[in-house]
């Protein structure tokens, strides 16, 4: 499968009251055809606002300071706002976190369906509209379409208003689907029926799919590849499997052992300690040192690289260096299986 979205040494900030935010620093991934990359972290990290580069959405004091986007061999970093509105909705489409932001409370749900169907292909009939609007409905799975296509968003549940913004979402057939914390707002039960049905929609349709969560527990049923983001970098990624059962990363290890499967038998969850830094003025080398308890004394004087573990996975942590100290992971291999499931 060839890649049919590149990103290179990408970098975004944004302006505030106190300096200039370095929200994305220097972020290198890629994203193959027909494929599930997760993106995970805690708030803040830079997730979202590596999903709004990409989509030219970015806030009016945010902008792209260095780096390309190349999406379907067209490096599309510099595009004007004319230019991205033909790409938007065919080529790559987004999911937002919460859908009562997305929808509009005085118009029926079909109808807001009906508006992305139009804008995807302005040539088809109306009953060809409606036709497909009913046909979307049915492929994320919202039951008796023709009844609810005139129920407005209040009629229906966090799930399904979610379920009605994926419809929207993929109403152009787009080939790269970004889904932005799709499951933030739901209970647990609509989480995994949400992050399913992505998967299930991806497999359907062969659209390549970057989901965003801060959650690794969430985003294990439905990847391929994971990438761990940490104060605006990509500090580990790798396969599925190579993330979950052989983590290199000490932020990773936290991320993981936070899971409740890590936490049986005990009084409450495993938490990383400490707090992000802040990104107007990242500390001198490895963000996360002063919160790693194997940081070493190179951690506080300079960025580790990526290192090669496999083919398919990196990792930006000084303990794989040939020289450091060789210390036992604290997770990794051992893993619940259910958590995978």
């Amino acid at each position: 499968m060839g890649n049919i979205l590149e990103i290179k040494n990408l970098s975004v900030s944004i302006e505030g009251s106190g300096g200039k935010v370095q929200a994305v620093r220097d972020v290198s991934l890629s994203l193959r055809e027909g494929e599930v990359l997760a993106i995970v972290g805690e708030s803040g990290c830079g997730k979202s606002m590596l999903c709004k580069s990409i989509m030219h959405l970015l806030p009016k004091s945010a902008g792209i300071e260095s780096g390309s986007i190349i999406v379907n061999g067209m490096d599309i970093s510099h595009y004007t706002e004319r230019e991205m509105r033909k790409l938007r909705g065919k080529l790559f489409s987004m999911i937002f976190q919460d859908p009562m932001t997305v929808l509009d409370p005085t118009m029926t749900v079909g109808a807001q369906i009906e508006e992305a169907v139009i804008h995807s292909n302005r040539k088809l009939s109306r009953t060809q509209r409606h036709r497909r609007v009913i046909e979307l409905m049915e492929l994320v799975g919202i039951e008796r379409a023709e009844e609810r296509y005139k129920l407005y968003p209040y009629n229906f549940s966090g799930g399904m208003r979610q379920r009605s913004v994926m419809a929207m979402a993929l109403a152009g057939n787009p080939r790269i689907l970004l889904a932005d914390e799709p499951t933030t707002a739901l209970d647990v039960t609509i989480q995994a029926q949400i992050i399913d049905l992505l998967r299930d929609i991806q497999q359907k349709l062969n659209t390549a799919t970057i989901l965003v969560s801060h959650d690794l527990g969430v985003v294990a049923r439905a990847a391929d590849r994971v990438a761990i983001m940490y104060a605006g970098k990509i500090v580990e990624i790798g396969t599925a499997e190579e993330i979950y059962y052989d983590p290199r990363h000490p932020y990773t290890w936290g991320l993981m052992r936070s899971l409740p499967a890590f936490s049986k038998g005990q009084d409450k969850l495993n938490t990383i300690p400490g707090m992000p830094p802040t990104l107007i003025d990242p500390p001198k080398g490895d963000s996360f040192a002063c919160r790693n308890q194997y940081a070493l004394a190179i951690d506080y004087e300079e960025a580790p690289p990526m290192f090669k573990v496999s083919d398919t996975h990196y990792a930006a942590t000084w303990l794989l260096d040939p020289r450091a100290p060789k210390i036992e992971r604290p997770v990794g291999g051992r893993l619940n299986g259910s958590v995978l499931t």
